[in-house]
C-alpha cells in the first residue's frame, strides 16, 4: 500500500461541489459553543456533501478565525445561514416537509444501527454540556442516539455528528 498524495484524491472544485446533487440532509446546530466544533462539522458536512447547515442561538458563524481552523475552507462550500431561535429553524423545516431528527440520548430513542432513512430530514445536534433543548425535542418525529459502555456516556459534538452523517448518507 502506498498513502495517496493530495493531488491523487480527486477532490473536487468549491465551485463543483457548489452544482454538485447534496444529500437530502440539512444540520441545525443548537447552542453549540465550540467554534473549532462546529468547524470541524462544517468540514463534516462538506465531506458528506451535506445541503446546508443552520447555526442557531449562541452557536459562532464564519467568519471566525477558531471556525477557520477546523473547518479548512469549508465555509466556503456549504450553505449556511444563522437563526437566532433553534424553534423557528425546526417549525421552518417542518413546513418544508423535513423529517426532524434530534440526536440525543432520551428516552425511547432509536439506535443509530436501527435508524431508517427517512428523506428529506433535518439532524439537531444540541450543546456540548446540555445537549438539544427540551423543548426542541418536544417538536422531533425521532431522536436517534449512539449506544456507549464507557463511564462517561458522551462524545464530542464534531465525533457524534461524523458518525451519525456517515451513518445516514450511507444509507440513502
Amino acid at each position: 500500500m502506498r498513502k495517496l498524495k493530495n493531488n491523487e484524491l480527486k477532490r473536487i472544485t468549491i465551485e463543483e461541489f457548489k452544482i454538485t446533487k447534496k444529500k437530502p440532509i440539512v444540520i441545525i446546530l443548537d447552542n453549540i459553543r465550540s467554534a473549532h466544533n462546529v468547524g470541524s462539522i462544517f468540514r463534516t458536512a462538506d465531506a458528506f456533501l451535506i445541503k446546508k447547515i443552520i447555526l442557531c442561538g449562541i452557536t459562532p458563524t464564519p467568519p471566525s478565525n477558531d471556525i477557520r481552523k477546523s473547518a479548512l475552507g469549508s465555509t466556503e462550500s456549504i450553505d449556511w445561514e444563522y437563526q437566532e431561535n433553534t424553534d423557528k429553524a425546526v417549525d421552518k423545516l417542518k413546513k418544508e416537509g423535513y423529517y426532524i431528527i434530534g440526536v440525543e440520548q432520551a428516552e425511547n430513542s432509536t439506535k443509530i444501527m436501527d435508524f431508517k432513512i427517512k428523506k428529506p430530514m433535518a439532524l439537531i445536534f444540541g450543546h456540548e454540556i446540555n445537549g438539544v433543548d427540551q423543548d426542541i425535542i418536544n417538536k422531533c418525529n425521532e431522536i436517534i442516539e449512539i449506544p456507549q459502555w464507557g463511564t462517561k456516556h458522551s462524545l464530542n459534538i464534531s465525533v457524534t455528528a461524523g458518525i451519525v452523517l456517515w451513518k445516514t448518507t450511507n444509507m440513502l
